[in-house]
């Protein structure tokens, strides 16, 4: 999207000692950053290379090929993506499934950490490393030297991952997929990138010889199409030596095969493609007017003020947009709006999209159409954007605020994009600096003059996608044409409404702060309100400007009879859809341009809860929020009434895709006895039972007494101002002595030992879960050996069914443990595969966990279950969100904080002894399977 590409360089911050001279002349070069040391190899190979500690003692690898599956022969579709995959299958220095064994002892999870990616025009791998050890250096850049040129093509090895990528291919099936390869021909008209899906096709896939993907990896997997990103923990000049080391030998193919650039032709026509599919779940609109000529390369600074413009005219558009969502009778669920890029990289289009109730296509399409003629004929106003520029302003602000801790997996996909499309890659501080100047410069007139290059009446196309079925009515392609044709003479210009003075309407009474208590350990403060409500925060510097904030009661909806459960357990989330203090949510909306906040309240089962994000210069406004939310939130029936009419329209035909109607069928089948158990998708009758009055009340009552709550801040806090907030705005809120506990209704799923198979769905698509739970004493030993057995596991798992039965593409084990409201442990294994081998890879599953029961785990699985942990923990411990996930699950199951401290020695002292009691103790008793299948025909 165009308007996201000034924003893919924004993210990322060089380290400059001193504030740069900024040249902005408009034809002068947008600059290339100086923090990132740049070149190419004689043969080609173009290289990035940038210092980063932020993780600590790692680097982020990346080899980028400039080819994908647009470069394909024809009798080659998919063997682009098939190349990826064999990467991981054997190369010179790591026979067979040595890489990913390796790389596993060293901590880095494969499909987590560990992936790659095939699209038209490219195929990226990533393998970040620890990046304090020489040795795993090294062996870091001969993966990514034996990816780029020493991929070992045997055929037992290419007929052993056929499976593997025919069951990738299996999952991309369905009603999208089929839409989608009706509709391709039209959107990218006459061009390449319509018959070139990554994916592949079946029958190649099948029965490619094996020198036809040879010849793909000699064609195309060549320095001259390459790039190798280093950032990290590391020495700039001792990574450009590895990369000349390992690269500068290998030359180009003496007779290069070209690579060619495929464009999209233009048309006259304006193509209309209404798809429809039994198994399609939701209704879409989608309007797209391409550009006649290609995509402009961002070069100098007037090219940067063009796409700054872009971004204002997408950002106060999709405002409007945003507007109609909120509305009574909403014309659809949502709807954005962008200028750039479509399927190819080569042609970019101006176009608009909105999901919708399945009979209001045609009134989206309609309001797409008028808000573009409505630019057209009025354009924007000052307002609009004064609003727009301080909403990228914040943004930018907050990323140059935070230009010293910038994560490194940021850096490299930028750098990617640079190399791929020539995007400018200057750093945050000189970006930042130049926004700010150049957005003065940009008036309304050139905003409001952009739709006159968008909008033409050749060159579009027009998707609508929907569910087919009985008595639904489809719009025509002469009913979709009359709607572009439509007289828009009567429109009226946009009225701009007031910007509230103010998130508050009700006098706040300041309370006190009581009580301070410091823990060193942890480095905590907890503040003891005057009204009973605590407050714990943890100052960190792992970001400059962000604040994160979690509030915790106990309580939730088991507290509420199953009678008003069953009416209200949809319902709390459209409370806060009326807004508050008299505000709806396009006044907050509004109100609350260019601050970087956001605030959630939220009922669960047993707690009623805040989560919320600020930046420190915005916390007031997000103590505000949580005041209005206790306080003074809205009445509004018809606010709520719009809620339920967009969610009845998101999961009205959510049950006609297989894997969302097994869902529903399984968990209707597990707790058939749970009286509160009503559905996983609703249907439009629940949607209209549920009680906003009685919704409402039981959401205040919830939030009634703040002296029943711990809020949990993390993050870049001044004690002062965090001592001054909370009494202002916390120590104010209603409260009582009253303290409540959560009610266990216990675990009302089905006992014993069963198998629900589901029949659903036309493609040759089954997916198998394995479950085991139950109630138990807690024991935290035990907990983290069911986590480490899930690990373990799916190692064992991906080995058995993915690399030696090539019968599944991903394969996940999970365990655990919870301590509240009562001891309970869960244990699941699920895999997607071909019908005709559910049954069979179910008792392989089976027979992996029954080696583990008997044998217990390997020593080398348990150490790369290790290795993974310590090292996600190393980088977690140093992020806001970890710390605050961890005070507040450590405060719910009443444990002690000082826990987090504790992980690695913990994770150290797992032994195999204690997986294999685990897996004896829990995954021996009774277990339940389900298994979807395709429909039995006849």
């Amino acid at each position: 999207m165009k308007q996201i590409r000034l924003w893919m360089f924004l993210v990322a911050a060089p380290l400059l000692a001193s504030a740069q001279d900024i040249n902005l002349k408009g034809d002068s070069p947008i600059p290339f950053d100086p923090a990132v040391r740049t070149g190419k190899l004689k043969n080609g190979l173009t290289y990035y290379i940038r210092k980063n500690a932020k993780p600590e003692n790692k680097v982020d690898l990346r080899l980028v090929i400039n080819a994908g599956s647009i470069l394909e022969d024809d009798d080659q579709q998919g063997l682009a993506h098939f190349m990826e995959h064999m990467c991981f299958n054997g190369t010179k220095h790591f026979p067979k499934n040595e890489l990913v064994d390796y790389l596993q002892s060293i901590g880095v999870k494969f499909g987590q950490h560990l992936n790659a990616y095939t699209s038209f025009d490219e195929t990226v791998y990533f393998l970040p490393i620890p990046s304090d050890d020489p040795e795993k250096l090294e062996k870091g850049f001969s993966i990514l030297e034996d990816w780029a040129f020493n991929a070992v093509l045997t055929p037992e090895e290419i007929d052993k991952e056929r499976g593997v990528v025919l069951e990738e291919y299996r999952l991309g099936l369905g009603a999208n997929d089929r839409m989608r390869k009706r509709f391709m021909p039209k959107i990218m008209y006459q061009s390449h990138y319509a018959n070139r899906l990554p994916i592949g096709q079946k029958e190649i896939l099948e029965n490619f010889t094996y020198d036809k993907i040879k010849n793909f990896y000699k064609d195309w997997y060549r320095p001259d199409l390459m790039a190798v990103i280093v950032v990290g923990d590391i020495d700039i000049d001792a990574m450009e030596k590895k990369i000349k080391d390992h690269f500068s030998s290998y030359k180009n193919p003496k007779k290069e095969r070209p690579r060619k650039i495929y464009d999209v032709p233009n048309h006259e026509q304006t193509f209309v493609s209404i798809e429809t599919d039994k198994e399609a779940s939701n209704s879409r609109v989608q309007l797209i007017y391409k550009d006649y000529t290609d995509p402009k390369v961002m070069v100098t600074v007037n090219d940067m003020k063009d796409d700054l413009a872009e971004g204002l005219f997408s950002t106060m558009l999709n405002n409007r947009l945003n507007e109609y969502t909120n509305k009574p009778n909403p014309p659809f669920v949502y709807g954005y709006t962008y200028h750039g890029e479509t399927w190819a990289k080569t042609k970019e289009a101006y176009q608009s999209f909105a999901m919708t109730q399945e009979d209001k296509q045609l009134d989206a399409l309609k309001v797409l159409v008028e808000e573009n003629e409505r630019i057209k004929k009025f354009g924007f106003t000052q307002g609009e954007l004064e609003r727009a520029k301080t909403e990228i302003d914040a943004m930018l602000e907050r990323s140059y605020n935070d230009r010293d801790k910038t994560q490194s997996s940021r850096y490299v996909s930028e750098y990617q994009q640079h190399f791929l499309s020539k995007e400018p890659t200057p750093g945050i501080e000189w970006t930042f600096k130049a926004s700010q100047k150049l957005m003065e410069q940009i008036s309304l007139k050139d905003i409001n003059g952009l739709i006159n290059n968008y909008l033409k009446d050749d060159n579009r196309v027009v998707v609508l996608t929907g569910p087919e079925k009985e008595g639904l009515k489809h719009p025509t392609e002469a009913e979709v044409l009359a709607v572009l044709n439509m007289d828009t003479s009567n429109l009226t210009a946009y009225e701009d409404e007031p910007v509230a003075s103010s998130l508050l309407r009700n006098e706040v009474k300041p309370g006190s702060v009581a009580k301070k208590e410091l823990n060193d350990k942890l480095g905590t403060t907890t503040l003891y309100l005057s009204n009973g409500a605590k407050v714990t925060y943890k100052k960190t510097d792992f970001k400059n400007d962000e604040v994160l904030m979690r509030a915790i009661s106990y309580g939730g909806s088991n507290l509420i009879s199953v009678e008003d459960y069953r009416k209200t357990y949809l319902g709390f989330a459209g409370v806060t859809e009326a807004g508050f203090s008299g505000l709806n949510q396009n006044a907050i909306d509004k109100f609350m341009t260019g601050k970087i906040v956001r605030v959630s309240p939220f009922i669960s089962d047993n707690f009623e809860m805040i989560s919320g994000i600020s930046t420190p210069k915005d916390m007031e406004y997000m103590f505000q929020m949580m005041y209005a939310y206790f306080t003074d939130i809205n009445y509004d029936e018809e606010a709520f009434n719009t809620y339920v009419q967009k969610q009845s329209a998101f999961t009205a035909n959510m049950l006609s895709q297989p894997s969302y109607y097994f869902r529903q069928e399984f968990y209707s089948f597990l707790r058939k006895d749970d009286p509160r158990f009503v559905a996983v998708i609703p249907d439009e009758k629940i949607w209209k039972s549920i009680d906003y009055k009685l919704s409402y009340d039981l959401f205040k009552e919830r939030f009634s007494n703040a002296a029943d709550f711990e809020f949990f801040f993390v993050g870049n806090i001044d004690d002062k101002t965090m001592e001054e907030l909370a009494s202002k705005y916390l120590a104010s809120l209603p409260a009582s002595d009253k303290k409540e506990t959560a009610q266990d209704p216990g675990d009302k799923k089905i006992k014993g030992s069963h198998k629900k198979v589901v029949h659903k769905g036309t493609d040759p698509k089954s997916n198998v879960t394995i479950m085991y739970y139950g109630e138990t004493k807690y024991n935290p030993e035990e907990a983290l050996a069911l986590n480490a057995l899930g690990e373990i596991l799916t190692i064992k798992l991906v080995e058995e069914l993915r690399e030696k039965e090539s019968g599944v593409y991903g394969i996940r084990a999970s365990g655990g443990m919870d301590k509240f409201p009562e001891g309970y442990f869960r244990f699941d294994v699920s895999f997607p595969c071909g019908p005709e081998n559910a049954e069979k890879l179910t008792e392989s599953a089976l027979r992996e966990i029954q080696k583990i029961v008997d044998n217990g785990p390997e020593e080398k699985d348990l150490a790369k279950y290790k290795e993974g942990e310590l090292l996600d923990y190393k980088k977690n411990i140093k992020e806001n969100r970890y710390w605050l996930s961890y005070l507040g699950s450590q405060w719910t199951d009443n444990t002690s904080p000082e826990n987090i401290l504790t992980v690695e020695d913990r994770v150290n002292a797992v032994t195999a002894k204690q997986v294999q009691d685990v897996a004896k103790k829990y995954l021996t008793k009774d277990k339940v399977i389900g298994m979807l299948l395709p429909e039995e025909t006849n």
